[in-house]
């Protein structure tokens, strides 16, 4: 064999494949993106959907209490307030462990009087409408509940009602288990409101007050429920598919009745010890009306700290507010509603300017419901009562 002639055509080959690697690379480096270009670039920013509004813009721009209507002096105040107890630079700054804000329910959150308390509609329909009971009730349960039909039908005023109704609510439900009781007010929540259409008893809640809890929850306030309503009808009414609010049902606070163990019968609770085999159900005995200043020591029980904020619409909630008002730590404001709007609500002209009175003498700050609200309930519902007043009056 020549080795002359062999060891130059190695080379030859050798070269010839550095040469086709090396066309094959360049190739390659010139199709991908440069390290400085596209690795190191941002993912571009998806458009928002109004074109030259950014994201953030559209966020700002969202009112948290869009249903008041705009100027709104009550709506600025609340504002003003949450802003300032929020903002840790501001000498008013609250820790969240210390807002709580407090709120009355029916009239406050919820319609008052259609035509009359949650509750004491709800009595009415167990004793003297309910084909399972009515024939049961007691008289004591159906002088009260005709004592309400009467307030309805023809305004009498009876001072002994409140406390007297709470004994029937006692006692036309004993026996009942708490989830069978939340079961019966769910049910009853579910019927027409009579003054409306397009609403039932369970969702007839003022939307722009929604808009108040959900925006104080959303700034870490500790919100509660303080009514002069059963604790466990209103733990049923919040507890309704119904009901727009997620508050916890130990936030919910009420006037109270006896729970009992289903075996325990006459025997007293402490000389009774309740079984594995038994439930916990309602025994019959009324114990305290959670009205003026059973608000403040229900509060102070089941809290353990003075409110902030307070939010009312009668003189039953005046101590509550008047509670806040005295927190010796923080900077505290109390709100009351005023029912001065006849023609989406059934309200009081007289009741109202009465309220407005009494908030300017106390330091409350006075909602108006007509002028302070675009809205009440929301689309879809009507206020037909002032329609049916002005036909019966014709």
């Amino acid at each position: 064999m020549d080795t002359k002639k062999f060891v130059p055509s190695i080379w030859r080959i050798v070269a010839i494949a550095a040469l086709c690697c090396c066309l094959v690379l360049g190739a390659m480096a010139f199709s991908k993106p440069s390290a400085t270009s596209a690795d190191n670039e941002e993912p571009a920013a998806a458009q928002p959907a109004d074109e030259g509004t950014t994201e953030d813009e559209t966020t700002n721009s969202e009112d948290p209490l869009s249903l008041w209507t705009e100027g709104a002096a009550s709506k600025q105040a609340l504002i003003d307030y949450v802003e300032a107890v929020t903002d840790e630079s501001s000498p008013d700054f609250i820790p969240a462990e210390d807002r709580v804000a407090t709120f009355d329910v029916d009239g406050t959150l919820i319609n008052e009087t259609d035509p009359n308390y949650f509750d004491y509609m709800l009595l009415v329909h167990r004793v003297l409408e309910d084909p399972d009971y009515k024939g049961k009730a007691s008289d004591f349960e159906k002088s009260v509940a005709n004592k309400i039909v009467d307030q309805n039908e023809n305004g009498t005023k009876y001072d002994e009602l409140p406390v007297e109704h709470g004994q029937a609510v006692a006692s036309a439900f004993a026996g009942m288990t708490v989830d069978e009781f939340y079961d019966y007010v769910h049910e009853f929540a579910a019927s027409d409101m009579p003054s409306y259409e397009g609403m039932k008893r369970g969702n007839a809640f003022y939307q722009p007050m929604v808009q108040v809890v959900e925006y104080l929850q959303a700034n870490d306030f500790d919100v509660y429920m303080v009514s002069g309503t059963d604790r466990l009808i209103m733990r049923g009414l919040f507890s309704s598919e119904l009901c727009p609010l997620n508050i916890p049902l130990d936030h919910v606070l009420g006037s109270d009745e006896s729970l009992v163990g289903s075996e325990q019968e006459e025997a007293d609770g402490l000389d009774y010890t309740f079984s594995q085999d038994e439930e916990l159900v309602l025994g019959g005995e009324f114990y305290m009306k959670t009205l003026k200043e059973n608000k403040c020591y229900i509060i102070q029980r089941e809290v353990a700290k003075v409110p902030v904020l307070s939010f009312g619409n009668s003189s039953g909630d005046f101590s509550m507010d008047n509670y806040a008002l005295s927190n010796p730590d923080y900077r505290s404001a109390a709100f009351q509603l005023c029912c001065d709007d006849i023609d989406r609500e059934n309200g009081n002209l007289e009741k109202a300017e009465e309220m407005r009175t009494q908030c300017e003498e106390n330091g409350y700050v006075a909602i108006s419901m007509k002028d302070d609200w675009s809205t009440i309930y929301g689309d879809g519902v009507t206020y037909v009562g002032a329609e049916e007043e002005l036909a019966a009056a014709a």
